[in-house]
């Protein structure tokens, strides 16, 4: 994003009006510190003018959804990814945010129609035996229930989401804006670089940019199909890649019991005990072993079947761990359940996440003090998420990095915890996180995994070899060059000489026309500012 489109007089107006709906709703007073600056009290004065008057007793919560849902689809889905940031809205706004439902109104049937159509570059009727109403609609897409007859004749059911006309115009628009907010804040509030607020953003840019691309989701259930594909009480949909495209996803229809009602399982002859633990053990068997897991595992995107298969829906978006950060994740865990915090204090260390200049010691401290509180205490009174929360809420004492991916993960398992519990009040996260996280340890962590790892490095070590002379050849030739160059400098031929003029004019009309843009722009700003 570059300045001059963050600093546009559109993003600036869009950003004004968004400031208003907040200020109206009263969500900006209420995320004010407790005690501001003299200025910012000035701010705050001015800003309850603006409030409503009615909004004394509703609860901020409130005020913030009917905010980001007056403000549209982008704000929503702003709302939903700064729900996983605490370190930046504070825990509490985080807390609020989470109540925030992506429930937009649907769009006309026929506009779906003719999206499919454009997508599939074919009539309906080639594709589809009949196509029904919206079933369910978001900030992105909605979804319609379809039927479609295969090549042998069989008929079944299917899903077909659908996105939005001109969405993802409108989220470019807005981001915008938020690019235009962070760096504001950024300039504004040195103290909160650290939390890198326009870092922040293009993470949301980066996945808005992927849910609008329906063929990846498309390829996160087919990758998530092959790393399951043995694992007990899971599954997801198959994919039906010829009615797939970018605008378009089609997908087996689950006819099972959503899980946003635990009470009817007992009635269906299923085990809530049972389907919470693999609702545990699947999350952290995706994020440990296959560092790809579901970040939006909520209740509505989980069915059982009648077998008692757990089989998660809506992959738009998923978290992602490379190796170094499924071995923190991992040992972290291990090491408060044996109380080793040491060494967890050393993987924070290697991690790369706790500076060097900070002391082990120190840090083994503050985790014995979160831990410690853990023990004798009943089962369900224990949270893995509010553990690894708090462990968060060490950042800044501890000048630590913010990992994204990691409060994403941290998010996550708030939620799969909350499910879990939700069909087993009185379930044992550690008991049940154990033997997936054991499991993973001996496999990467231990004598056998050392022995691959030597393999690997062997391997390495041949392949250098035999690359060895050619290495040296080439580390003649540059000696050879640099050489020369020192002692009859660098010489360029005629042909080369005429391309860097060429090079050169195009280069100095480029910048006077960027200097005419920007001194329009500033002026256009002002005259807005003015007006």
């Amino acid at each position: 994003m570059t300045d001059s489109v963050m600093l546009s007089p559109g993003a600036l107006v869009r950003l004004a009006i968004a400031g208003w709906v907040l200020a109206r709703e009263g969500v900006l007073r209420a995320m004010a510190p407790p005690d501001p600056p003299p200025l910012g009290r000035l701010a705050l004065g001015l800003i309850r003018l603006i409030e409503r008057g009615d909004i004394a007793g509703v609860s901020r919560s409130v005020r913030v959804t009917e905010a980001l849902n007056r403000l549209g689809p982008s704000y929503v889905k702003l709302g939903q990814f700064l729900a996983t940031r605490p370190d930046v809205v504070g825990r509490d706004m985080a807390r609020d945010l989470e109540a925030l439902q992506d429930r937009l109104a649907a769009f006309p049937q026929a506009d779906a129609i003719a999206a499919i159509e454009k997508s599939l570059a074919r009539p309906v009727s080639d594709l589809f035996i009949s196509i029904g109403e919206p079933v369910a609609a978001a900030s992105i897409a909605q979804v319609h229930k379809a039927r479609v007859q295969d090549a042998d004749g069989e008929i079944r059911d299917v899903a077909v989401k659908v996105l939005r006309p001109d969405v993802e115009q409108r989220f470019r628009r807005d981001l915008q804006s938020f690019f235009l907010a962070a760096h504001l804040i950024e300039w504004l509030i040195p103290s909160v670089r650290r939390l890198r607020p326009v870092d922040a953003v293009e993470t949301l840019a980066r996945s808005v940019r992927l849910e609008m691309d329906l063929r990846l989701e498309a390829a996160a259930l087919s990758e998530m199909a092959e790393n399951t594909r043995n694992d007990p009480g899971f599954r997801v949909p198959q994919v039906d890649w010829v009615r797939t495209a970018k605008g378009v996803l089609t997908l087996e229809w689950i006819n099972g019991l959503k899980l946003t009602n635990p009470d009817n399982m007992a009635a269906e002859g299923l085990d809530p005990v049972a389907l919470s633990k693999t609702v545990m053990q699947s999350f952290l068997r995706h994020a440990m072993r296959d560092g790809f897991f579901h970040a939006d595992m909520h209740q509505g995107n989980l069915f059982v079947d009648p077998d008692g298969t757990l089989i998660a829906v809506d992959f738009g978006i998923m978290g992602r761990l490379n190796p170094a950060e499924r071995r923190f994740l991992a040992e972290i865990l291990y090491g408060f359940i044996r109380r080793d915090y040491m060494r967890t204090a050393q993987v924070h260390f290697e991690a790369g996440y706790v500076p060097p200049e900070e002391e082990v010691a120190v840090f083994a401290q503050a985790l014995r003090a979160i831990g410690e509180p853990l023990r004798d205490r009943p089962a369900h009174e224990i949270s893995m998420a509010h553990l690894l929360s708090q462990l968060f809420e060490y950042t800044e004492v501890f000048n630590m990095t913010t990992q994204p991916r990691l409060l994403l993960l941290q998010k996550t398992m708030v939620v799969v915890e909350g499910v879990a519990r939700s069909l087993d009040p009185d379930l044992d996260i550690w008991t049940t996180s154990e033997p997936v996280v054991r499991e993973w340890i001996e496999g990467n962590l231990g004598p056998a995994a050392k022995v691959e790892e030597l393999g690997a490095s062997l391997v390495s070590l041949a392949k250098l070899g035999l690359a060895l002379p050619e290495l040296v050849s080439e580390a003649k030739r540059t000696s050879t060059g640099l050489a020369t160059m020192a002692e009859h400098g660098l010489r360029l031929d005629r042909q080369s000489i005429d391309r860097l003029a060429r090079a050169d004019r195009r280069y100095g009309k480029a910048a006077n026309v960027a200097l005419w843009i920007g001194a329009l722009s500033l002026a256009a700003i002002a005259l807005h500012a003015i007006w």
